[in-house]
């Protein structure tokens, strides 16, 4: 049985709006930004009330947007790190650099 790849149309990703990263319909909301109001604790409703021009769909689809990134990153690291990267923290960021042995 194929699995149906869900499409993302209320998540938009374009160069020129927020340095690129990926935004709520092409408005200058990045999926970050709501989901930073969420885990602040605001409801759905109130991040609506605060931006009226969100809908319920976009915070919606704005959640499982990041969740779908989550593994995607997992991914990414393990490869960096299994192919002769390696890993530093400075401050809460992670950079990876190329090494040989």
């Amino acid at each position: 049985m194929r699995m149906k790849r869900k499409l993302f149309d209320r998540i938009t990703v374009n160069p020129k709006v927020c340095m690129g990263q990926p935004t709520i319909r092409g408005m200058r909301i990045t999926v970050a930004f709501v989901l930073k109001l969420l885990a602040s604790g605001m409801s759905h409703e109130e991040v609506m009330k605060a931006y009226p021009e969100l809908e319920e769909k976009d915070i919606l689809q704005a959640i499982e947007y990041a969740s779908g990134l989550q593994g995607s990153i997992i991914s990414i690291c393990l490869f960096l790190l299994n192919n002769n990267y390696e890993r530093k923290v400075y401050s809460r960021h992670t950079y990876f650099t190329s090494y040989s042995q």
